[in-house]
């Protein structure tokens, strides 16, 4: 991957937002939004992606959420969805980014979605892979990927081998050759740090109402197999959605930029490019 910049923004609240940032300063701007769970950042999440869109001249921005990677992770708080979208706009905004593209995966697709509808100035197009918060939140909380994970995070038991097990969740059986140690090693580190609240105080709100409200062009990409927020919730978006084109990938779980990077990568570009 390349070479990363890394900043520090001090945003409302006296939290800390890390950002990560690579490629061409003066390219237009793809903002990365990781997903929830044990150790996630947006460096592990996207290593698959951010040299095939510098390659193509974009400016990559990585943040690591509030309560994830290397940013706060403050205890005794619920982690709500604009919590998370109000603090990494805030540092966005301090980073000088005016205008990007939002890629979010799951939480990050919410992120995403919140976002655009706060400062619909701000987002030019949005790339979404297994979007959530466009259900009811007590709709997620009976998948079973995230059965596993709330239950499984933070207890005694703990430990690496529980860290590469929960990763194996995301994926798709046929792709589990992904689950590197690195991967493993990198996360872990990351999940040692977290509270617990970071998923058990999660408050997420459906915003699928409001999906049409959303006139920026949308991409939404899923796996058939995704066992955290289920494929068919594509329809919301072919429903609702003024301007948007979906594909389902089959045999491929939750992680789409990760399973099927290279697909993920082209498709994505030619959309950016459209």
């Amino acid at each position: 991957m390349a070479e990363l910049q890394i900043s520090t923004h001090r945003v409302s609240g006296d939290y800390d937002i890390v950002v990560a940032e690579t490629g061409p300063a003066d390219g237009p701007a793809v903002v990365f939004l990781h997903g929830s769970g044990p150790g996630a950042s947006g460096r592990s999440n996207f290593r698959k992606n951010v040299d095939a869109f510098v390659a193509a001249g974009y400016r990559v921005l990585l943040p690591d959420l509030i309560g994830y990677g290397a940013s706060s992770k403050p205890e005794g708080i619920d982690y709500t969805l604009q919590l998370f979208t109000d603090t990494v706009y805030e540092a966005l905004q301090a980073q000088g980014v005016t205008k990007a593209t939002l890629i979010g995966n799951s939480l990050g697709g919410g992120i995403a979605l919140q976002m655009t509808l706060d400062h619909p100035e701000f987002a030019e197009k949005l790339v979404l892979m297994a979007p959530g918060c466009v259900a009811p939140r007590e709709d997620y909380f009976v998948m079973p990927g995230i059965a596993k994970m709330v239950s499984n995070f933070g207890g005694p038991d703990f430990n690496v081998d529980e860290q590469k097990r929960l990763i194996g969740n995301l994926l798709h059986p046929d792709a589990h050759h992904h689950i590197t140690d690195q991967l493993v090693e990198e996360r872990f580190a990351v999940a040692r740090t977290q509270p617990k609240d970071v998923l058990v105080r999660m408050r997420t709100p459906d915003l699928g109402p409001r999906l049409g409200e959303i006139t920026q062009p949308i991409f939404v990409l899923w796996g058939l197999n995704d066992e955290f927020c289920p494929e068919a919730h594509s329809r919301l978006f072919l429903d609702r959605c003024p301007d948007v084109r979906a594909i389902t990938f089959a045999r491929t779980g939750h992680w789409v930029q990760v399973e099927r990077a290279e697909e993920f990568n082209r498709y994505s570009l030619d959309f950016l490019r459209d």
